[in-house]
């Protein structure tokens, strides 16, 4: 899992029909002290979150089809929760 933040939608005309209920997010990871260290990346919405939130995606073709329940969708990048608060104990 890749902790990311979400900086955008994405609207489109033409969607593959298996994906029609889903929104489309730009997503950007980041460290746990919410610096951007990656690039954008594209990913499907599972969870209802918003330009803002921060995320937990998983990137890998099989966990998406096994969170979606479905072996035909098209999709690698799936957000799978949003963070609501992180605790890092200090050492």
């Amino acid at each position: 899992m890749i902790l990311c933040k979400v900086t955008g939608a994405i609207v489109s005309t033409q969607k593959n029909q298996t994906l029609k209920e889903h929104k489309l997010l730009n997503v950007q990871p980041i460290d746990l002290d919410g610096t951007f260290i990656g690039k954008d990346i594209l990913a499907l919405d599972t969870v209802d979150a918003g330009v803002g939130d921060t995320v937990l995606i998983i990137q890998e073709g099989a966990g998406a089809q096994q969170i979606l329940k479905r072996k035909d969708i098209p999709v690698h990048t799936v957000i799978v929760a949003v963070v609501d608060g992180m605790n890092i104990p200090e050492e």
